[in-house]
């Protein structure tokens, strides 16, 4: 039994390793994407964007995930530098909120990360231009032929345009469900080189 995910997870003193104890479990509870989060981004006014994608890395560093500079999220997340995310796992009624300015992965995180996805996805990148008006369907499936003609010999390289981007959180908040709608919530905030935690009203 691990008492990051049996007890009182309000007494945890670090957050990374009590949100490495709630993922494994949702990834042992949850039927479908248990790394699913809302990504949330501002545009150059100020108005907020929100979307699903895939958490693809958690570590002491943040939390890591890959798209299409081009797209709409892309172009906001370089022009505004910052990002907030929330994951809701249904199956075991938590929630994790995180917010922080955001960097983009090395070229080696990025290459090593396009080359483990599956061979479709990979051509997948290349054929979409992501967040732009496309004209038919037929289109996309025209796009994804030709790359897939280009690319038919050898690996698939990744796209100039196609990267990660990681979020080095500033606060790290833990909800968990409770009866009456009493909840447990604490928040960690970056203090110095380490963390501060408060325990908050739900």
């Amino acid at each position: 039994m691990n008492p990051l995910t049996t007890g009182d997870f309000t007494e945890s003193e670090e957050p990374f390793t009590l949100f490495k104890a709630w993922m494994a479990e949702a990834e042992a509870s949850e039927p479908n994407d248990p790394n699913a989060m809302a990504l949330a981004t501002v545009d150059e006014t100020g108005l907020p964007n929100v979307r699903m994608v895939l958490l693809k890395g958690a570590d002491e560093n943040g939390f890591v995930f890959y798209t299409n500079t081009e797209s709409n999220k892309g172009r906001e997340l370089l022009g505004q530098r910052k990002a907030a995310i929330v994951l809701h796992w249904k199956s075991l009624r938590r929630q994790v909120r995180a917010r922080g300015p955001i960097t983009l992965v090395s070229e080696a995180e990025a290459d090593a990360y396009f080359q483990s996805r599956p061979r479709d996805s990979r051509i997948g990148a290349w054929a979409s231009q992501q967040s732009r008006p496309l004209e038919s369907r037929f289109a996309l499936e025209k796009a994804v032929a030709l790359n897939t003609a280009k690319y038919a010999i050898g690996e698939v390289p990744r796209p100039p345009y196609w990267t990660g981007f990681r979020i080095a959180p500033v606060s790290i908040e833990f909800w968990q469900d409770k009866p009456f709608r009493l909840h447990d919530r604490a928040v960690f905030s970056r203090e110095g080189e380490g963390w501060r935690k408060v325990r908050l009203y739900p």
